[in-house]
């Protein structure tokens, strides 16, 4: 893999992705250029017209914190080209809207100082720049292919990569340390651009001089170079492995609706316990959750998505012990049904989640004379167990296992999905 440090990344396990830019007006997707093909005339008046009156970043950044999120990802630039800081390599920025100013430091700068680390996703695709050709994602693919072919001729994909390198270097030099950089994404395939059309190589060595240990994620197209693995929009069964069969590191990319940008129309929105569950089932196998908002245009996170967060914030207050610093338990200990592991190896204790909570007792493999104390992580009140089979009301336990006597009724406060601490001898 790469040359990133991941070590704080793997601890840390728990992020917010914010997509946000001038798709935010339209509210119906972040890929509304592309998906409704529309014109750059016709798109001029979301610039024209962009001004988040309601912009509060702290508001944002206390939001993530109190939800137990470590880092951020923002959208410097999407696929549409238009940049959140004022880079002067283009006119197509914040500092040019009605917004007039920087809204990248901003957000920085408020995340900062609510203790995150700090992200920065950069878009290899745009739309709006004149030396990126049109192909099957370009909202003008639509032209009639003279057309297409006369434009495509004036275009000059060496330039584009330079400008890319010159907008990275403003973001890995003006803003501090960055901690991550997510670029998005290749396509190399049918007419598609990868490693040649970014000159990913040079892109690669330019990030790591510029912000020695950044941890880089896969998506440059170049085989090796990426520190992390990022399934997007779907959740691993099992840990991830490289060809060798090695365990790598990785983060799943999720959103709390089917979009990334603000959709003020989407209805799918994922349950706030599925959002949690979600995230402990990202830590059980050995992942991070990269959970995503989109805010509106006038710069505020929704009642839905501060809802979700709401929840997170509830969870993490009482169970966070269980997700930084663990991940995948040992196969000796295999979870029962409808329950998630997690372990951490520096305290050596393992943590099941319930996903159902069990009537009474439930029974746990490969613990039988390993097991020390057991506590419910909400409130620190001892769970009681008994080691083997032996003559008490359940008669289910394993021989190399213990059984549970749990409560019939939960306290309240933190057990939206209940923890079990186990603490191993």
């Amino acid at each position: 893999m790469g040359k990133g440090d991941t070590s704080w990344f793997v601890h840390d396990r728990f992020g917010m992705f914010i997509h946000w830019g001038l798709y935010s007006m339209p509210g119906r997707h972040e890929w509304i250029r592309s998906r409704e093909m529309i014109s750059d005339e016709n798109y001029q008046v979301y610039f024209d017209l962009f001004n988040p009156d309601l912009f509060r970043p702290a508001e944002w950044a206390r939001a993530a914190r109190e939800a137990g999120m470590k880092y951020f990802v923002i959208t410097t630039k999407h696929h549409e080209g238009f940049c959140l800081w004022d880079s002067k390599y283009t006119d197509y920025k914040a500092t040019n809207t009605p917004a007039g100013r920087d809204l990248l430091r901003e957000v920085v700068d408020a995340f900062r100082a609510e203790g995150l680390r700090v992200g920065f996703y950069y878009s290899l695709l745009d739309w709006h720049h004149p030396d990126f050709t049109i192909d099957r994602f370009h909202p003008l693919r639509g032209l009639p292919p003279e057309e297409i072919a006369k434009r495509n001729a004036g275009c000059d994909m060496k330039r584009y990569a330079e400008y890319m390198r010159n907008q990275v270097t403003e973001l890995l030099t003006g803003y501090g340390k960055v901690d991550i950089i997510w670029f998005d994404f290749s396509y190399p395939d049918n007419g598609g651009k990868g490693r040649d059309d970014w000159e990913s190589e040079n892109l690669f060595e330019l990030v790591h001089r510029l912000q020695p240990g950044i941890v880089v994620d896969n998506r440059l197209d170049l085989p090796g170079s990426g520190d992390i693995v990022t399934p997007e929009q779907y959740m691993p069964d099992r840990g991830l492995v490289d060809e060798n069969g090695k365990p790598v590191v990785w983060e799943g990319c999720q959103t709390f609706s089917g979009s990334w940008g603000y959709h003020r129309d989407e209805a799918s929105w994922k349950s706030p316990r599925m959002c949690i569950e979600m995230l402990i089932n990202h830590v059980s196998r050995g992942g991070n959750l990269l959970m995503n908002v989109g805010p509106t245009s006038r710069g505020y996170l929704d009642r839905r998505a501060m809802d979700r967060l709401g929840a997170y914030a509830e969870w993490m207050k009482y169970n966070s012990r269980s997700i930084y610093g663990c991940g995948l338990a040992s196969e000796e200990f295999p979870a029962p049904t409808d329950c998630r592991y997690t372990y951490n190896p520096e305290t050596n204790r393992l943590y099941l989640h319930c996903f159902a909570w069990p009537f009474r007792h439930v029974n746990l493999e490969g613990l039988g004379g390993k097991l020390r104390y057991a506590q419910l992580l909400a409130d620190g009140s001892e769970i009681r167990f008994h080691v083997g089979a032996g003559d008490h009301m359940n008669s289910g336990t394993p021989e190399n296992g213990v059984t549970l006597e749990l409560p019939v009724v939960l306290p309240e406060q933190g057990t939206a999905v209940p923890v079990i601490e186990l603490f191993l001898k």
